[in-house]
């Protein structure tokens, strides 16, 4: 039976428009009366994803910046992971020599060195402020994540991932969208999160259903007991997930619930 279910929001269930279904929302709710927790696993910053599960009606920990950062409904911060401080500085240098945007994220403010059209198109679609700030006036002491980004050429963002990956061996380095280049620990991935909540609650590996669409969520489906892969996700996701379900735009989070979460509460 499964008691934890551990989601990814954009691709999985947010689709392109930014509002939720009525099936996803009431699909939550019905998960959430009966006891199972719903939490969201995302590389949003803890700002952003709050906000998401407040939506939601959310009270379960919300785990944010990959897998860096896990924050409970009462305020407890219950696991956090931060960049090296050097390895936060040779990523801005190739950043500024490559002209590549970055966003910079510390202490759950997210931070531009320019005002540009990448940095308003992110926030927008989010929703959050920014500080347009110079990053060497900007302490690297506890940088939650660096994310480089290109909403013109997704090619040249895998490019980043593959040039980066090389260069730090000791990083993770990962593609969360076709457009983002996300770069944390490797102890601040959507697997150590899982982990540490199923540790804080005690839960065995088959009580546990993981479910996303993009790179990043690989490591998120690893620590399910089930994995499901959304239809509209990568190749590479695809291949880790023991079942695809439907769309994004199609409720296939919905789809999901309904064949491996659901019936063994309705049964009971």
């Amino acid at each position: 039976m499964i008691k934890l279910v551990a989601t990814d929001i954009d691709g999985t269930i947010l689709g392109p428009s930014g509002e939720f279904t009525p099936a996803v929302k009431n699909c939550i709710a019905k998960m959430q009366k009966l006891g199972i927790k719903v939490v969201i696993v995302t590389g949003r910053m803890y700002k952003g994803a709050l906000k998401i599960a407040e939506r939601l009606n959310l009270t379960t920990p919300i785990v944010a910046y990959n897998g860096g950062y896990i924050k409970d409904f009462d305020g407890t911060v219950l696991y956090e992971k931060y960049l090296p401080e050097d390895y936060t500085k040779q990523i801005i240098d190739w950043a500024r020599r490559n002209r590549v945007h970055l966003n910079l994220y510390s202490q759950d403010t997210l931070y531009s060195e320019k005002d540009d059209d990448e940095i308003r198109r992110y926030a927008k679609y989010q929703q959050l402020n920014y500080i347009v700030e110079d990053f060497s006036d900007i302490p690297y002491t506890k940088i939650h994540k660096l994310l480089a980004i290109d909403y013109n050429d997704a090619d040249k963002v895998t490019g980043w991932v593959n040039e980066m990956s090389e260069r730090f061996p000791d990083l993770y380095i990962i593609k969360s969208t076709p457009y983002f280049c996300e770069f944390s620990t490797p102890d601040a991935t959507k697997a150590c999160a899982v982990r540490c909540l199923q540790k804080h609650w005690n839960l065995k590996d088959n009580e546990i259903l993981t479910i996303g669409d993009q790179d990043n969520d690989i490591e998120l489906l690893k620590a399910g007991g089930i994995s499901v892969g959304m239809a509209n996700g990568t190749e590479a996701l695809k291949a880790q997930a023991d079942y695809i379900t439907d769309t994004v735009q199609n409720d296939g989070f919905v789809c999901a619930m309904e064949e491996f979460v659901l019936p063994d509460y309705e049964r009971n």
